[in-house]
């Protein structure tokens, strides 16, 4: 290949990379100890990892990023110093961006990266966190609030500052108080040291289009928008790149649909999507794969989406899902995946309030199951 070996990042020199990367695209050939979990003895492996552009932020992200809401306990009860590892297998693999939210366990994510980083250089990873969503239905966007957000934030995680602060799940209230109110409080923030970017996460496309229209964000964080099931997400990319807008994807199994995995109780898709799901992930079984594989590396491809973030607080899984991300995609299986997901193509749900969501595609009415219905 033509790239250097060794510790640290890599470029292609002068031929394309064995996975088809086209040269001039950024790598890491990182050598790490494999985790003490491993059954084999503990000698060097190497991880390779993409790295791209998070827009004009100067920010180079892994194309594959350690989300922190596993951390939280919100798909399942954790054994806690599992999923303290966790984080540092991730790191280990080459994930170089942590996202998390005080929404996660209700503070309990934010705790428990306070356990762990504080070990870690600063300069060898990229923080983020977000605000306004505090519980299920608790939400405060307010400008006092903010403050009070961002500091406990840092407490919580024992670090000076925020690579990353996101407006989270924004589509719940009215957007007019993000714009007029919250965003010029956390610039006030951002000029104190505390945050170095700011942008808004959340579920709906008609969301993001109304902050690309108004405001001057550094970045954005879409979930369950870039998978197999739904790519409305690349709707967004000329408007992204044409402001310089960094783009973020995350939930590349679209909360356990893509997946063999039970679905979480919370879980909106209704009976008739989870049956289409399911035959998707019995054929890539039947095929000798998993459809969480392909998921993943299908949703790291489009190197417009800077990285995809996704999360778990099993190490021997983050494992996993950096070696997926190493290895070519099957392509014949994909066409065959993507057919059988094709009757719910770009499905979605209704999240927050009405005006700040998208219109049903027509394709769905005569179906008479409104999106988030699960009877």
């Amino acid at each position: 290949m033509g790239f250097q070996k060794g510790w640290g990042n890599a470029w292609c020199v002068s031929e394309p990379y064995n996975d088809g990367t086209p040269c001039g695209v950024k790598r890491a050939n990182v050598f790490r100890f494999k985790p003490v979990f491993a059954d084999t003895p503990s000698d060097k492996v190497a991880y390779l990892m993409q790295y791209r552009s998070l827009g004009q932020t100067g920010l180079e992200i892994s194309a594959l990023s350690f989300g922190a809401s596993s951390l939280g306990a919100e798909f399942r009860k954790i054994d806690i110093p599992e999923a303290l590892r966790a984080v540092r297998v991730a790191l280990d693999c080459g994930m170089n961006f942590i996202d998390t939210s005080p929404y996660y366990g209700r503070g309990m994510s934010e705790a428990l990266l306070g356990q762990v980083l504080p070990d870690l250089p600063r300069e060898s990873y990229y923080l983020g966190t977000k605000l306004g969503r505090y519980a299920p239905a608790h939400f405060d966007f307010s400008a006092r609030r903010v403050i009070e957000s961002v500091d406990v934030s840092l407490e919580r995680m024992r670090v000076d500052y925020l690579d990353v602060i996101l407006c989270h799940d924004v589509e719940f209230v009215a957007l007019e108080q993000i714009l007029e109110e919250t965003l010029p409080a956390l610039e006030k923030i951002r000029a104190q040291g505390k945050v170095r970017f700011i942008g808004v996460s959340g579920y709906p496309m008609a969301m993001f289009r109304y902050f690309l229209e108004r405001a001057n964000l550094d970045l954005i964080l879409s979930y369950n928008h870039y998978t197999l099931q739904n790519t409305m997400l690349l709707d967004l990319v000329p408007e992204c790149q044409r402001q310089g807008v960094g783009l973020m994807n995350a939930a590349p199994f679209s909360a356990r649909l893509l997946s063999t995995a039970p679905l979480p109780p919370w879980h909106k898709a209704p009976e008739w999507v989870r049956e289409v799901a399911a035959r998707a992930a019995a054929h890539a079984a039947d095929c000798g794969s998993d459809i969480a594989r392909l998921a993943v590396q299908y949703a790291i491809a489009p190197e417009e989406l800077t990285t995809c973030v996704t999360g778990s607080a099993n190490p021997k899984r983050v494992a996993e899902w950096c070696r997926w991300a190493e290895e070519p995609m099957d392509q014949s299986l994909l066409e065959e995946v993507l057919a059988l997901l094709e009757p719910i193509h770009n499905w979605f749900y209704l999240e927050g309030l009405p005006e700040n969501n998208d219109p049903l595609p027509a394709r769905y009415l005569p179906t008479g199951v409104a999106p988030g219905e699960t009877t």
